[in-house]
């Protein structure tokens, strides 16, 4: 049985340390008797010192990072960084950084290199098959098998209008006819708990990426054990 991989995108969220401390156990204790799931929580950048050492259940992963292992990048942080900090995974191409700081499929290129170069396992996210080719050019086959991509189409994003499964469905072969089958495909809009099995078991992702959903525990839970065993 394959691995179910459910990512929580906390974006710029909460406001506090403590109420971070509160989702993250949240969510921990919730965690009991799942028998196929990776869980990764992908916080503000700030909090993820508080969390490597309860990082048991749940996995870490990071929003972003810079294609650079060290230097003179004020207000960057470095995948080598994020490691040392207990990351396994990291976001990179978010379409709110596209859109928001103007990351280009050359940029995202870079942080993709420099992201597996630190033994960082890299979600990129892309809304359109055109953007695969740039952002993984040059990539070895051993580097696209260390790395997922989560199919996350703008206009879901937060709005509560979550992409179609055959649509979606149609999206996730073309990744795979593009990368090959064994490369971890996610799906990430609007999810919620009645939808997300639909994504896995119709669709074929091995996973889901969550934004709103992951900052209500019950929630996010309920979605984590719907996809547990499918």
């Amino acid at each position: 049985m394959k691995k179910t991989f459910v990512v929580a995108n906390w974006k710029m969220n909460p406001l506090t340390l403590e109420e971070a401390k509160q989702l993250f156990n949240a969510v921990e204790g919730g965690m009991e008797g799942l028998k196929n799931s990776e869980v990764v929580i992908c916080p503000p950048f700030v909090y993820l010192s508080a969390f490597k050492p309860q990082a048991l259940e749940l996995k870490l992963g990071a929003q972003n990072c810079y294609s650079q292992e060290k230097g003179a990048f004020t207000g960057e942080i470095s995948p080598n960084m994020l490691k040392d900090l207990g990351c396994q995974y990291v976001i990179i191409g978010h379409s709110e950084r596209r859109k928001y700081q103007k990351e280009t499929d050359e940029i995202v290129n870079e942080k993709i290199k420099a992201a597996l170069k630190a033994n960082l396992k890299p979600i990129l996210c892309i809304d359109n098959i055109d953007q695969i080719k740039k952002d993984l050019e040059d990539l070895s086959q051993q580097d696209l098998e260390n790395l997922m991509v989560a199919y996350e189409p703008i206009w879901a994003i937060g709005t509560g209008k979550a992409c179609g499964i055959p649509e979606a469905k149609e999206t996730n072969l073309s990744v795979k006819e593009i990368l090959g089958e064994n490369i971890p495909t996610l799906y990430g809009g609007s999810v919620n708990s009645q939808n997300a099995e639909g994504y896995i078991k119709e669709a074929g992702f091995q996973g889901l990426l969550i934004g709103g959903a992951s900052l209500k525990p019950e929630e996010f839970i309920e979605i984590i054990r719907r996809v547990d065993l499918i």
